[in-house]
């Protein structure tokens, strides 16, 4: 389960959708380490920012803004206004996180024998993950800056990694799933 929310959206007087007397303030986050996307009921008096990280987890005296976890959500299931801001919040969660994505360029491994994981980064192709595989070996990366020091017309390689997280939290079909959890299946939604 997910500790840390980045806040997507925040609905102070509920869905306009529902009927008035079933209107709650809502809010509609995005996990940290399993990119779960998380129905949110806040404490009374709380505010949010969209982007704002908090703290979901176990420990009661911890969690000062949230009651409860409604419950576990699909990327359909967020309000347009989620929608829109999931890439600057995917960016952040990237580089509030730097060392967890090197390492995965680092250690990024094939596969099949004519497939490699880093070509399902939108926008890299086989010479680009083969400049890469060359420079690893020669020493692992310590930061996307050196990354994008050491490999010609590699440019943000955190937005590469953003991209991918969000075309696997958009779209249920991906076959491969690098980061993300799969989605909850239409039978079994909250």
């Amino acid at each position: 389960m997910e500790d840390y929310v980045y806040v997507l959206d925040y609905l102070a007087k509920g869905r306009g959708d529902l009927p008035a007397f079933k209107r709650n303030p809502v809010v509609y986050g995005i996990g940290e380490s399993q990119y779960t996307f998380l129905e949110l009921i806040p404490k009374r008096d709380a505010t949010f920012t969209t982007g704002e990280r908090i703290y979901v987890g176990k420990d009661p005296t911890l969690r000062t803004k949230i009651e409860k976890i409604k419950g576990r959500i699909n990327f359909e299931d967020l309000t347009s206004t989620a929608h829109g801001e999931l890439p600057y919040v995917l960016l952040d969660i990237v580089h509030n996180n730097e060392a967890r994505y090197v390492k995965f360029f680092n250690e990024a491994s094939a596969i099949s024998t004519r497939y490699h994981v880093l070509e399902l980064l939108p926008g890299l192709g086989k010479k680009m993950m083969l400049e890469i595989l060359d420079e690893r070996k020669k020493k692992p990366f310590t930061t996307f800056k050196e990354m994008q020091e050491r490999i010609d017309f590699l440019r943000s390689p955190d937005k590469l990694i953003s991209k991918r997280i969000e075309l696997e939290l958009s779209d249920p079909d991906q076959k491969y799933r690098i980061f993300t959890r799969l989605p909850l299946s239409r039978e079994h939604q909250i």
